[in-house]
């Protein structure tokens, strides 16, 4: 994943974009991870590897939905 982070710069239009790729991305991964676990075909460093892009995706995701969110003042 080679996404840059900073998301300031960005419109609204492109980070829906993203956000959807990004979310794909994250199904991707983790349908990838249930594999190589139930098959018991990957090794541990790669299951770790895998589960840390996924991570670093839902974090990313989280970030990109709160810049699209907007405050609500109660």
């Amino acid at each position: 994943m080679n996404a840059p982070t900073d998301i300031s710069m960005k419109t609204d239009e492109v980070l829906r974009v993203e956000l959807e790729v990004f979310r794909q991305q994250h199904r991707d991964l983790d349908e990838a991870i249930t594999a190589l676990v139930e098959r018991g075909t990957g090794d541990q460093l790669t299951i770790q590897r895998l589960k840390k892009q996924k991570l670093r995706l839902k974090d990313l995701i989280a970030m990109i939905e709160d810049r699209l969110t907007p405050d609500i003042i109660a």
